[in-house]
């Protein structure tokens, strides 16, 4: 049986991960309102030239998806 502390800790870590990413959907679809940027028919969020200091938040450390659950690499390829 785990500690309960353990189980709250959990639950806040994934509150705090799902906060860090949730902006309501604006006018481009599904996309978070402050993905303001078009490029290529899809948007993006401002500073997206930098992609590995300012999509990690919600998309991964990686780029596979993180808290967002969509990889960078699904319209990027692997060549990005």
């Amino acid at each position: 049986m785990r500690a309960p502390w353990k189980t709250a800790m959990l639950a806040a870590a994934a509150a705090l991960g799902m906060a860090a990413c949730s902006s309501p959907a604006g006018d481009s679809g599904n996309h978070p309102a402050d993905h303001t940027v078009n490029k290529g028919g899809t948007y993006h969020k401002p500073g997206l030239e930098n992609p590995l200091a300012d999509c990690v938040a919600c998309h991964g450390a990686d780029l596979n998806g993180g808290t967002a659950g969509i990889s960078c690499f699904r319209c990027h390829g692997q060549k990005w």
